[in-house]
C-alpha cells in the first residue's frame, strides 16, 4: 500500500479528531484507539502516524468539542441578530431539550465530558481547555441579570440529571425545572 498525500494525511487527522471528539462524549475517554479508528475508517497502526499519544488525541477532541460549541454560539447570536437575550434563550431551550439528553456525541462537552476531564490530571491540556471553554461558555450565558456561572451550573446540573434518569418521568421533570428556573431567572 503506498503513502498517503499530505491533503490526504491532513484529512485523515481531521477526520480521526472529529471521530474522536464524538466518540469521547458519546462513550467516554476510555474508547480504545483501535475502536476509534474503526470508527474513523482508518487502521489501528495510522494512529501512531497521526499522534505521539492518545492523551495528544485527548487534548485534540476536547479543543474540537469546544471550538464546535463556540461556532453554534456564533450561529445562535447570527439567527437572532444580535439578541443576546434570544440567543441565550433558544440556546437553554435546545440545551435542555429531549434531543440534547439523548444525543450526547453532537452535544456539549462540558456535561459529556466532565468526568473524563475531573480524572486527568491538573496539567493536563484537556484540563487546560476545557477549562477555557467552560469560562467561555458561562461568558456568553452571563448578563445584566445573571451570573453566567450560575446559567451554566444550572444547564449543566439538568442535563446530567436528565441523561441519568433517562427513562423515567422524572428525566423529563428536570429538564422542564431546568427551562423554567432559567427561564424566570433570566
Amino acid at each position: 500500500m503506498g503513502r498517503v498525500s499530505q491533503a490526504q494525511a491532513e484529512e485523515n487527522r481531521r477526520r480521526v479528531v472529529d471521530t474522536a471528539s464524538r466518540l469521547f462524549r458519546e462513550q467516554g475517554m476510555q474508547v480504545s484507539v483501535a475502536d476509534l479508528m474503526k470508527a474513523a475508517g482508518l487502521t489501528h497502526g495510522a494512529f501512531y502516524k497521526q499522534f505521539a499519544s492518545k492523551e495528544a488525541l485527548v487534548d485534540e477532541a476536547t479543543a474540537h468539542a469546544f471550538a464546535e460549541l463556540a461556532r453554534r454560539h456564533s450561529a445562535g447570536l447570527e439567527r437572532h441578530h444580535g439578541q443576546n437575550a434570544a440567543a441565550r434563550q433558544a440556546l437553554i431551550d435546545t440545551y435542555l431539550s429531549d434531543e440534547h439528553r439523548d444525543a450526547p456525541a453532537d452535544g456539549c462537552p462540558v456535561a459529556a465530558l466532565a468526568s473524563d476531564i475531573a480524572r486527568e490530571s491538573g496539567g493536563s491540556e484537556a484540563r487546560h481547555v476545557y477549562a477555557e471553554g467552560v469560562a467561555d461558555f458561562a461568558d456568553f450565558l452571563a448578563d445584566d441579570d445573571q451570573d453566567g456561572i450560575v446559567r451554566l451550573c444550572t444547564l449543566f446540573g439538568a442535563l446530567v440529571l436528565s441523561r441519568a434518569t433517562k427513562g423515567s418521568p422524572l428525566s423529563e421533570e428536570i429538564l422542564a425545572a431546568g427551562r423554567a428556573a432559567l427561564t424566570e431567572a433570566g
